[in-house]
């Protein structure tokens, strides 16, 4: 089985959602990202999701662009990413780690050469920011065939159609996001979310994660409730810049952080257990 299905079916026979967090590959540099990774984990992190350095992303705001900037004035490439994996693997082989990056890098290292590289260090899915399901087959193929989960995104504005075709695609999770912006946008309505999620996870065979604008433990809480997972990106990823030359003040404030938040998606759903 694989591990993103595992944890998954773990976190469902406890009744809790997973928490998912979000840190760029090589920011503020590679040295600390590895460190960082097995730190989140340490602090109640389910999913570990490293975003690949591209030059021009599309769906990510200020903070993310200016960690993709940072990382990419070192010279941070694909295959660094690659590297970082199979080094947090040589001490976990349990958590997943989904990458999130753009078409482009894929394209000029290759399907197949890419899908392979990815299985043989230990990642576990691919979100392809850039890669619509409508023209993705040959990807996605390839990718199922290394045991590598493509997770595809869907917003507020996607139509009823889209909504089918990626619910019949999807491997891994669905990853829905909560808002009509960029990654970091503010204020997530819980109650708009949670009524799409009860449309999607009708037509759903995997799970579905909410993420764009969760910045506290309140709002992860809101979220938890009815979420399969809660993603957390922007927010990190501040903290990470904020703290940059201090390694040991920026594993102490991640942690603290992370702490909160999985405190919060773990009980979110303790009353409602009570009540029932």
């Amino acid at each position: 089985m694989a591990r993103i299905d595992t944890t998954f079916a773990e976190l469902k026979s406890k009744n809790q959602p997973a928490l998912i967090t979000f840190i760029t590959a090589g920011d503020p540099n590679l040295e600390t990202t590895v460190p960082l990774m097995h730190a989140l984990v340490s602090a109640g992190a389910d999913i570990v999701e490293l975003g690949v350095p591209f030059s021009d992303p599309m769906a990510d705001g200020p903070v993310i662009q200016q960690a993709s900037e940072r990382a990419l004035s070192q010279g941070v490439g694909t295959n660094d990413v690659l590297n970082l994996v199979r080094e947090f693997r040589k001490d976990n082989d349990t958590t997943p780690i989904v990458l999130m990056g753009y078409l482009n890098p894929i394209e000029i290292m290759g399907y197949e050469s890419f899908s392979a590289a990815l299985a043989e260090a230990g990642a576990d899915g691919i979100i392809v920011v850039d890669m619509p399901p409508e023209e993705g087959a040959e990807l996605s193929d390839i990718l199922r065939q290394h045991n590598i989960s493509q997770v595809f995104l869907l917003a507020p504005t996607s139509t009823a159609d889209r909504i089918q075709l990626i619910c019949k695609q999807a491997s891994g999770f669905i990853y829905y996001v909560s808002l009509r912006g960029v990654t970091g946008a503010s204020h997530v309505d819980a109650a708009e979310v949670e009524s799409r999620l009860d449309v999607i996870k009708s037509a759903s065979k995997v799970p579905v994660g909410v993420g764009f604008g969760i910045d506290s433990p309140a709002a992860a809480a809101d979220i938890a409730r009815f979420a399969d997972a809660v993603i957390v990106g922007s927010a990190l990823v501040r903290i990470v810049a904020d703290n940059a030359t201090d390694l040991d003040q920026l594993i102490d404030k991640a942690t603290a952080f992370i702490e909160s938040l999985s405190n919060a998606v773990k009980h979110a759903r303790d009353v409602e257990s009570i009540a029932t």
